[in-house]
């Protein structure tokens, strides 16, 4: 049924466009069949794969980088008082920072290069997470602590059995939120200092007034981050539920 209301949606959604399309300038306002044209071309010329598979590798390598490192301060700061005093005002100056203030500074300090799109992407995600996991890590069932202690369980124990299991929802949530984030902030990254990617190829289309390229580019992107939501995220957040 879910499957069909989403279908639905999409579908009248398409017949909105169409419509429209039909009463505007297709100059500002491509067809659905145009853009599926151009989506058909830059496939076989191999361009759209290539840049969807770079900007994917991007997206993936600062996604992962962010959780760890997020998530690891974030059950710091959850589990310590005395470090979250100490990080809770450098975490909110970075949480409140505008991503193009990060983007543009790890550019000029370590230059034009993937590490420093890379380390942007994470750095502008990277917060979200420690928050979203110190809230996790400060409300742990002070029961299963107990427990824990009385059967005496070591701290690999403990970290399976006890914390990774409360903090699984918190860490869905943190990822599911994030990687909406990510993408976005992985196109302006390439947008500004990379050679490749979709964010490239939307700047390249920019300057040729190409509209019916940038919403060729966008919609894929968009659809294949959409299955990877579908596929991974919200089968974890059902598994997630399923154990609160």
């Amino acid at each position: 049924m879910a499957v069909a209301t989403r279908l639905l949606s999409a579908l009248l959604l398409l017949a909105a466009w169409w419509a429209a399309s039909r009463f505007t300038d297709l100059r500002t306002l491509p067809s659905p069949e145009a853009v599926a044209a151009f989506v058909v071309r830059e496939t076989q010329s191999g361009d759209l794969p290539r840049n969807v598979g770079i900007t994917l590798a991007r997206v993936a390598a600062s996604f992962l980088l962010a959780m760890a490192t997020g998530a690891l301060l974030g059950i710091l700061l959850g589990r310590s008082r005395s470090a979250d005093r100490l990080l809770d005002t450098p975490l909110l100056v970075l949480l409140n920072t505008p991503a193009l203030v990060i983007t543009v500074l790890a550019y000029i300090w370590l230059g034009l290069t993937e590490t420093a799109a890379i380390l942007a992407v994470a750095l502008n995600k990277m917060p979200n997470v420690a928050v979203i996991m110190r809230e996790g890590a400060r409300g742990l069932d002070p029961g299963l602590e107990e427990m824990a202690r009385a059967f005496r369980y070591d701290r690999r124990t403990w970290i399976r059995h006890v914390l990774l299991p409360q903090l699984e929802p918190f860490a869905v949530a943190a990822a599911r939120s994030g990687l909406s984030l990510a993408w976005k902030i992985v196109l302006v990254v390439e947008l500004l200092g990379r050679p490749n990617g979709v964010g490239y190829a939307i700047s390249y289309y920019f300057q040729l007034f190409d509209v019916t390229a940038l919403f060729g580019y966008s919609l894929v992107f968009s659809a294949v981050m959409l299955a990877a939501d579908t596929l991974l995220l919200q089968p974890l957040d059902a598994h997630a539920r399923r154990w609160r």
